[in-house]
């Protein structure tokens, strides 16, 4: 156990799926009673919209603890990948920015999760000394992580299609981190207000759309069109349609509810029929352990990862293209939550919860705990 606990630097930004894991990671560093404790944290973020969203769990879930938040500017603001001018003009300044939190706080590690952002706070940390560990999520590796892995003292991955052949100590599968609300030996079994708010009754099926922590608009649409025959069948829906994107949702609807961001995500999955998600990999990790059903629309862009992260799953989902949900979607969508449905439902449901590990985020947490004490 250490004396003087664990001082923590986080990194990963743009996105729910690069700050999901890390709040997860946490989740699970706070309840360990064997890990060092957490006693200092700093998260470098880029302040979209989306993870701003995520980040609002954060200060409750390491309470009393007051983390400090550094927003740095490398990632453009409408996000995606910078360019290589933008890379010299901000990284240099940024880099500086985060040296100081990391000298201030004293850091003992730096988890990078994925996103641009990564590379300021990488060079801060490796010109101080502090060693960094970096956690691939995707089944694909992200442009920033495979960069950056020569200066990182660990690599962490979530699934084996990315672990290289000759691992080394290196690199460590520990497959997707889950909080233990997501890991508790049964979620479905508590009450979901959802339910109540919808005026469902009793053994109705309930849709969850999750369309990504920024939305999606193929779904959004794929939804607003065929909400009201859904909801004539009495399927109840909620509708994750991403921030500021609400004028995407179906508008007033009985038993259906659009809403930006969805906070008790646990709470819904398990109250879930079915559910109509993007292939991001930590909405996939969620649902296999929770043994949710579902369709699966991957983002076609980004080189095809989301594709990879689904097939990770194997028979557990059903994968749809955004064409073939177009063009079948509302069918296949009436059939899985239909009571002939039930069988697919209760086969599927064997496949995920043998897909995705429980111990994952133990496993994260405990390989920063080898550097507390380090400095």
């Amino acid at each position: 156990m250490s004396q003087r606990g664990l001082r923590l630097g986080i990194v990963g930004g743009g996105t729910g799926g690069h700050v999901v894991p890390g709040l997860h990671m946490l989740a699970e560093l706070q309840r360990a009673e064997d890990l060092p404790e957490l006693v200092d944290l700093v998260w470098f973020e880029t302040g979209r919209a989306a993870e701003s969203a995520a980040l609002a769990r954060l200060e409750p879930l390491v309470a009393p603890l007051v983390p400090e938040r550094v927003r740095l500017s490398i990632e453009p603001p409408s996000g995606g990948a910078p360019s290589l001018p933008r890379l010299a003009l901000h990284t240099p300044r940024e880099v500086l920015r985060a040296r100081r939190a990391l000298r201030a706080h004293q850091i003992d590690v730096v988890l990078g999760l994925g996103g641009f952002t990564l590379l300021p706070v990488v060079l801060a940390a490796r010109s101080l000394g502090i060693p960094v560990v970096l956690l691939e999520i995707n089944a694909v590796p992200g442009r920033a992580v495979a960069k950056l892995t020569p200066l990182a003292t660990r690599v962490l991955h979530a699934w084996p299609r990315t672990v290289p052949a000759a691992t080394g100590a290196k690199h460590v599968l520990t497959g997707p981190p889950l909080g233990p609300r997501f890991t508790a030996a049964d979620t479905s079994a508590a009450p979901c207000p959802w339910r109540a708010s919808l005026g469902l009754e009793a053994g109705a099926p309930l849709l969850a759309v999750l369309g990504g922590s920024q939305g999606a608009l193929p779904l959004n649409r794929f939804i607003k069109e065929h909400a009201q025959d859904l909801a004539s069948r009495g399927i109840g829906i909620v509708h994750q349609v991403g921030p500021g994107r609400l004028a995407e949702g179906a508008g007033e609807l009985a038993g259906y509810q659009a809403v930006e961001f969805v906070e008790d995500v646990v709470g819904l999955l398990g109250a879930a029929t079915v559910a109509l998600s993007r292939a991001g990999a930590s909405t996939l990790a969620e649902l296999a352990v929770l043994g949710v059903p579902s369709i699966v629309v991957p983002f076609a862009g980004a080189g095809g990862h989301q594709r990879l992260n689904a097939a990770e799953l194997g028979d557990g989902v059903l994968l749809l293209e955004e064409q073939a949900l177009v063009e079948r979607g509302l069918t296949e969508l009436v059939q899985r939550l239909s009571p002939e449905g039930a069988s697919w439902r209760a086969e599927v449901r064997t496949v995920l919860r043998e897909r995705v590990p429980r111990d994952a985020a133990r496993k994260v947490a405990a390989e920063l705990a080898r550097f507390a004490d380090s400095r």
